[in-house]
């Protein structure tokens, strides 16, 4: 569908080295090779409706309140995807993006941060699993991770300068895959094992001391901007550009990974749009995070004209995502219900952009569903890395390239899977959608929820008990994935037996 009939339609037009992590380059490039530049744009805790491009079928109360001018261009000249999926949470996110994994499989089922320590508080029925709690690892033997070979590696292989700028979160902090240097990127821009950034201002050198002695929160490598009046989202994007001249500079076809502590905790202002919310009648906080939102929006627009000041701009693939949905203390992306950590829609769908440029339809809109892991492979195969084998065998993303060309060959209604077995400010849970029915499993005690998505995308009317054979059908398949993959199940303090998989 393009866009324009869509807005007709809603009413609206060495192991010392792995513990590095400065702003660096790791070594040296290989012979410039012709592929397109690929800039993932991606938001930590970006809601579906949570900017001025309706990602619904009508404008809502809070596409009217957020201002996202680049995001709209986006849409104006890419592909627009109502249906895009995350996991719940960050980490576990990040972490199928940079190996195509399902979170079952790879372990990474909640947030990273402190070595063999997990967020995870007391249960009163369950014990929470032994998970992947240290992250992702380059090297094999390294307690509690995943060994996995990451979408930057590929792309290094292939010939492609590969940069990250801002929130990596990978790996616990004294582990090696808390450094983006270690997995695969040849530039870091202040990513490390933190997940939210101790401060997003300058004048605080982006740190927490001025609130807490704890300083894993402190963003690294951006002593440049130290003591400066500048937001934090800003000077990650004036690094970004840098690192994009180079790369042109040096005829290095580049994979930028941009991405953004904005919106995540803490919520502060920034103040170059903080007083325009204010003067529409909100209040400190919502002004606040719609301020961050117009900040993130302005990078997108900042890096594009860079890459058309360049001239490259035409051969670059620009792609925008969020890694899960918008925090419990946001307003409610109606009609999504739940938030981020829930296995509701407002948890897990998130916007979703696309311009290839003689590739996507200008304006165009895709009803078809993805999920993160899909990222992994249809960006390998953008860049013309036909072979991925990961380590320890399945690949569980599938190319997206046939929705991008509106042509025939991706799997309709595929199913899809989300696994949280944690109690963290949440309870455990596995999902599977499958065409237009969701199915939830709740792990403490093994009641299900059924949702048929095209009828009610709110997820008010359980048809569970209506609809029993199509129940039974997605508990056996959820089921049998979960056992594939290896999944982690809590514990029942009662019987001391893992709960049990669905189906």
């Amino acid at each position: 569908m393009n866009r324009r009939d869509f807005l007709k339609r809603t009413g609206a037009l060495g192991i010392a080295a792995l513990f590095q992590a400065p702003i660096s380059v790791r070594r040296a490039d290989a012979a410039p090779v012709s592929r397109p530049n690929i800039l993932f744009f991606f938001v930590d805790d970006m809601g579906w409706q949570d900017t001025s491009e309706p990602f619904h079928t009508e404008v809502t109360d809070l596409n009217r309140r957020y201002y996202t001018p680049n995001m709209e261009r986006l849409a104006d000249e890419g592909m627009k995807f109502t249906q895009a999926y995350a996991s719940a949470v960050c980490s576990p996110s990040r972490v199928s993006l940079m190996t195509g994994l399902n979170a079952a499989r790879h372990g990474v089922t909640n947030w990273t941060l402190r070595k063999n320590k997990s967020p995870d508080p007391p249960h009163e029925t369950l014990t929470m699993p032994e998970w992947n709690l240290n992250g992702i690892s380059p090297v094999a033997g390294i307690e509690r991770t995943k060994h996995v070979k990451t979408l930057p590696m590929f792309l290094q292989e292939a010939g492609y300068r590969t940069i990250h700028a801002g929130k990596a979160h990978w790996g616990a902090q004294g582990t090696p895959g808390e450094d983006p240097l270690n997995l695969g990127f040849d530039v870091n821009i202040a990513g490390h094992a933190a997940g939210g950034p101790g401060s997003y201002y300058g004048k605080y050198n982006f740190s927490a001391s001025w609130r807490s002695p704890d300083r894993i929160w402190d963003v690294p490598g951006l002593e440049a901007y130290h003591g400066q009046d500048i937001y934090l989202t800003e000077a990650l994007t004036l690094e970004a550009n840098k690192a994009i001249d180079q790369a042109v500079a040096d005829n290095k076809p580049f994979y930028l990974y941009m991405s953004h502590y904005a919106i995540h905790a803490p919520w502060e202002k920034d103040a170059r749009y903080f007083q325009k919310y204010k003067d529409q009648g909100l209040d400190d906080w919502d002004a606040a995070y719609a301020s961050m939102i117009e900040g993130m929006d302005k990078s997108l627009g900042d890096l594009r004209a860079n890459l058309k000041r360049h001239g490259v701009e035409d051969d670059t693939i620009i792609i925008f995502m969020s890694d899960n949905g918008q925090p419990s203390q946001a307003d409610r992306n109606k009609p999504l219900r739940g938030h981020k950590l829930t296995p509701y829609e407002g948890g897990i769908r998130v916007p979703a952009l696309v311009k290839w440029p003689g590739v996507t339809e200008a304006g165009a809109v895709c009803d078809d569903y993805f999920i993160i892991e899909d990222i992994f492979p249809t960006i390998l195969e953008m860049g013309g890395v036909a072979n991925y084998d990961q380590i320890g065998g399945n690949v569980d993303g599938v190319s997206f390239i046939p929705l991008l060309k509106q042509e025939e060959g991706y799997p309709k209604d595929r199913a899809i899977f989300w696994h949280f077995p944690h109690s963290y400010n949440q309870y455990p849970y596995s999902v599977i959608r499958k065409g237009d029915w969701k199915l939830i499993y709740f792990h403490e005690d093994q009641h299900y929820e059924l949702y048929n998505l095209k009828n009610d995308i709110g997820e008010t009317d359980n048809l569970y008990s209506k609809q029993v054979q199509t129940a039974e059908r997605l508990s056996r398949e959820l089921g049998a994935f979960l056992r594939d993959a290896g999944a982690f199940m809590p514990i029942s303090k009662e019987t001391k037996n893992p709960v049990p998989f669905p189906g």
